[in-house]
Order: structure tokens, then C-alpha cells, then sequence
């Protein structure tokens, strides 16, 4: 299952703000879910607002976030507030995107 949020969602590492174009941090959310419960936790992780796709995968996970945040204090907050919040979830493991 593949739930795409944001229509027409950057693939860019920057976006346009108040103050002009600032860089944005992505990050991936790999997220275990209780046995059953992963496309219903899919669909609750999309709409969550930064969330920019959230899939059903195997493997060790059971769904793929992919999130953006202004910086690295509101993506925990996303991460811990919002995301680990929704009903079903086991386990997150958080891996920023960086660009070498």
C-alpha cells in the first residue's frame, strides 16, 4: 500500500518560505507496527502533517515514512508527538537524509 500525502510533494532539499528559500531536512521513518496493524498505521501516518508518503513494506519493518521538517528540533517532534503517537506502532528508527 502506497499513501501519498502531499500533492505534488518536493523531491528537492529546499522550498520556498516567508523569508525565501531555506533547506528543508528530509527524513525516512522506518516504523514496526503490531502484527495486522501496518496499512491501517500507514494511513494514519500519512495524514499526520510533514509526512510526505507513508508505504506498507517487508522485510524487518512494516511501513516506510517519508517525512520533511524545517530543522532537526521539529523533526523529533514529529517524529515523537505525532508519529509514535498513532495507535499500532511498536517500534520508529529515524534516518535523516543527508547529501554528501
Amino acid at each position: 500500500m502506497s499513501v501519498a500525502v502531499t500533492p505534488g510533494a518536493r523531491q528537492g532539499r529546499s522550498r520556498a518560505g516567508a523569508e525565501g528559500w531555506c533547506e528543508v531536512l528530509t527524513a525516512y521513518i522506518l516504523i514496526q507496527t503490531e502484527v495486522g496493524k501496518a496499512a491501517q498505521v500507514a494511513r494514519s501516518v500519512a495524514s499526520i502533517q510533514g509526512v510526505l508518503s507513508a508505504e506498507d513494506v517487508t522485510g524487518p519493518y512494516d511501513v516506510v515514512a517519508r517525512v520533511e521538517a524545517p530543522n532537526v528540533d521539529d523533526l523529533g517532534k514529529l517524529v515523537v508527538a505525532k508519529v509514535q503517537a498513532v495507535d499500532g506502532i511498536t517500534r520508529t528508527l529515524t534516518c535523516s537524509v543527508v547529501h554528501l
